[in-house]
Formats: C-alpha cells, sequence, structure tokens
C-alpha cells in the first residue's frame, strides 16, 4: 500500500509522461502534490523505487519510467487526461470521491481489513458505496470493510463499513488504519508510549501490540462508520 502522497506522485508522472513523454522536474512535482522542498520530492521518488513502481533510466536527465500501477488507480489516469489544470489532477490523485448528488458521494471501497488479527491490505476498484455527504465534507477519504471483532467496545462490528481520512498523522487515543512492516493493514486504536507505538484493540480477547516507530506507518485515521441491518 503506498502513501497518499507516494500514490498522488506516482499518478501525476505517469500523466505527464502519457501527456507529452517527459519526466517532470523534480520543481513540477513539488507544485503538483503540494511540498515545500525539493528533498520531500527525492524522499517520495526513492520509495517508489525501491517498492517497484517506477525506475531511473540510466545516464538521462530528468528520466523516469513508471513500471506499475496500484490497484485501481487505472480509472483515475484515464480521468486525468480529460480533466485541464494542476488543481484537478492533485484532487483526482489523491482519491477524492465523485458526488453522485447535493446528499451522497460514491466513495471508494477498498477491500476488507482485519479488526482482529492483522492481514495484508486488500483493494477491489470495481466496488464503491454512497456515503452521506456531510460525513465527508472537503476531506480525502476511503471506504474499507471490517473483518473480525477486535475493536467490538468501540462499537465497530465485523462487516460494518468504516470512513477513513488518508493521513501520515494522527493524535494518540485516535482509531486508526496501520501498516505494520509495509505489509500488514490493521484498524486499531493508536497509543504512543515514548518511542514505541501501541495498536490497542477494543476486545479483552486480544492483546496490545507495541511496535517500534519505524515499524508502524499511518494510512489514515477513522471518521465514520455505515452499517447495514
Amino acid at each position: 500500500m503506498l502513501t497518499r502522497k507516494q500514490q498522488e506522485l506516482l499518478l501525476y508522472i505517469n500523466g505527464r509522461l502519457a501527456d507529452d513523454g517527459v519526466s517532470p522536474s523534480f520543481d513540477e512535482m513539488k507544485d503538483a502534490v503540494g511540498l515545500k522542498s525539493k528533498s520531500g520530492i527525492h524522499r517520495l521518488i526513492t520509495a517508489l523505487e525501491e517498492r517497484g513502481f517506477i525506475r531511473r533510466l540510466p545516464h538521462r536527465a530528468r528520466a523516469l519510467e513508471v513500471l506499475k500501477l496500484p490497484p485501481g488507480a487505472e480509472g483515475a489516469v484515464a480521468a486525468l487526461s480529460v480533466i485541464e489544470g494542476t488543481r484537478g489532477r492533485r484532487a483526482l490523485a489523491a482519491g477524492a470521491p465523485a458526488e453522485v448528488n447535493d446528499n451522497a458521494v460514491a466513495l471508494a471501497l477498498h477491500g476488507r481489513i482485519a479488526a482482529g488479527t492483522p492481514i495484508e491490505a486488500l483493494s477491489d476498484p470495481t466496488q464503491s458505496i454512497d456515503v452521506p455527504a456531510a460525513m465527508i465534507g472537503r476531506r480525502d477519504c476511503y471506504a474499507l470493510e471490517i473483518e473480525g471483532d477486535s475493536m467490538i467496545e468501540a462499537g465497530i462490528l465485523d462487516g460494518d463499513k468504516v470512513i477513513v481520512e488518508r493521513s501520515d498523522t494522527a493524535e494518540s487515543g485516535s482509531i486508526v488504519v496501520a501498516l505494520i512492516d509495509d505489509q500488514e493493514a490493521t484498524l486499531k486504536r493508536l497509543r504512543r508510549k515514548g518511542d514505541s507505538v501501541a495498536l490497542e484493540p477494543a476486545n479483552a480477547a486480544y492483546e496490545t501490540r507495541i511496535f517500534g516507530p519505524d515499524r508502524v506507518r499511518i494510512q489514515g485515521r477513522l471518521v465514520g462508520l455505515l452499517r447495514d441491518y
């Protein structure tokens, strides 16, 4: 799973290559994804390269090749070709929901996430759910289906749909989507204990797990929940 900024940059680079066949400059990338320094772009490029999404072509300035896109990104890339302006590009790359009417938005449903034993994050780009517009506002959100019972004391049940705001930071005590060792995703309450990160269940049958700060990355924070009866 890529961070929001990593995916945003990857889609921007892919769109520029599709438009004119030339990689954007670091300054253009910086402006496109809203970063203040080119060092931040360098870190994003390195992370995408390490994960096998891009490669740098040797002996050529500003030469990048996109090797693959994350699941579900093809539709966003296609839409980029018919929207003019950087602002439109950034909204799509960030995964902003498309409006259905004044009262609801269609939000991408990215597979199931364990609220018990952590599992590898799944993505199903063919599904979406309608969400009250007031629940989203102007936030960049996505939806996940809960699997398991480790958050039942927080009112989150197996089969619920949770609405998550994309974010790589969260306050201690927040319920977050956490990525462990870049492989496993889980929904838990975040607790910070000194330099350690604790992922706390809301079910006495499960134990709190504690990790070093370099092993856990925040992928978003819980902002809403939907339930079918």
